[in-house]
């Protein structure tokens, strides 16, 4: 039952990656659009100026769509097939890879035709800065960047979550990165407030953000990318960024197209200034058609490699825990009898106790 089991999350991951792969994200009732909601009502509730009150509502938020998660894979841990139907439902509904491509693609098509307008208008829907005054380069080079992180976020981070913990890690993953685009960033409200989950979405983005960068220096010649020039800039700049984990996929994104990231980034009420990722020109409109096809080439891979780990680390590391779970109970169970008898072994150590 287990290697069916570790099939059919196998199996749900590959056929959700297809479904978002043909259909993109559902037009209507999308169910992040209805986490978000729910999520922003139960802030209204919890809501004060701290910590604390943070960490609990990071915590329900979360904690409930991993119950949730949790509860439906004990309730399909006999029935695979129910089971990988789950798992492609929910891989599906957190993917976001198709729907990352077309924005690429659509803010390519509106620079190559000089339409600075549709290309500001265009840039919400990839990033929150505010685009009022951004020329091609800056406008390439936001949407360069938004595509670099967001392959982790919602591509490869999902799939990670999903192959190491099944339906529960997918849906938590999403919550988690969810909250952090909701409350997570800097301002006046969130500051504190806001600090439980973004740190929470910094740890659970930890590997999926390093492996995005390697996958992105592997699959660099996708794009009419250098391997070798993108493993360079990747080992060189990736912990220049203020972010943890964004800078390990923007840098091997830079790298990889042979650009120039970073500098400064105005959002609506404040400004930062980042720096430099990579060498070469800022981005223009050619490059987003590259950053696109990098970005789909490195969902492939993961999806390849988070396909197979249920079926061969993931039953091994449970094989190991099983038996050492069982090993521990096996020498729990004997160990009263090590001296000949219970009551030998109880004698003897009475005896060393009154020597100390």
């Amino acid at each position: 039952m287990r290697h069916a089991n570790a099939v059919a999350n196998a199996a749900g991951l590959v056929a959700g990656y297809a479904l978002d792969a043909l259909l993109g994200d559902p037009r209507r009732g999308h169910p992040v659009a209805g986490f978000g909601r729910a999520a922003a009502a139960l802030e209204r509730r919890l809501y004060r100026p701290g910590r604390l009150a943070g960490g609990v509502f990071t915590a329900l938020a979360v904690g409930g769509p991993v119950l949730v998660g949790a509860a439906a894979a004990y309730g399909t841990r006999r029935r695979p097939v129910a089971r990988a139907v789950l798992v492609a439902a929910g891989t599906w509904a957190v993917l976001g890879g198709r729907s990352l491509r077309h924005e690429a693609d659509t803010m390519g098509r509106a620079l190559r035709a000089g339409d600075l307008p549709a290309a500001r208008q265009r840039l919400g829907h990839l990033c929150g800065r505010d685009p009022s005054a951004l020329d091609e380069p800056e406008l390439a080079r936001a949407t360069v960047e938004s595509v670099a992180e967001n392959t982790s976020d919602a591509v490869v981070a999902p799939l990670v979550w999903g192959a190491v913990a099944g339906l529960p890690g997918l849906l938590g993953y999403r919550a988690a990165n969810t909250l952090d685009a909701m409350v997570g960033h800097r301002s006046a409200r969130y500051a504190r407030f806001g600090t439980p989950a973004a740190r929470l979405d910094d740890l659970l983005n930890l590997a999926p953000a390093r492996l995005t960068g390697l996958l992105t220096v592997a699959v660099a010649p996708t794009g009419r990318g250098d391997r070798a020039q993108a493993w360079r800039v990747w080992r060189r700049d990736r912990a220049d960024h203020p972010s943890p984990n964004a800078g390990q996929c923007e840098a091997a994104m830079a790298g990889a197209l042979g650009v120039r990231l970073g500098g400064r980034n105005v959002y609506f009420g404040r400004s930062e200034v980042r720096p430099f990722l990579g060498d070469g020109p800022r981005p223009e409109a050619r490059h987003l058609a590259r950053a696109a096809r990098i970005s789909g080439a490195v969902g492939l891979a993961a999806l390849g490699l988070a396909a197979a780990y249920p079926l061969t680390v993931g039953r091994l590391a449970g094989a190991v825990a099983r038996r050492a779970a069982r090993s521990g109970a096996a020498t729990r169970f004997v160990r009263p009898a090590i001296g000949g008898s219970g009551r030998a072994a109880t004698s003897a150590g009475a005896e060393v106790g009154s020597r100390r």
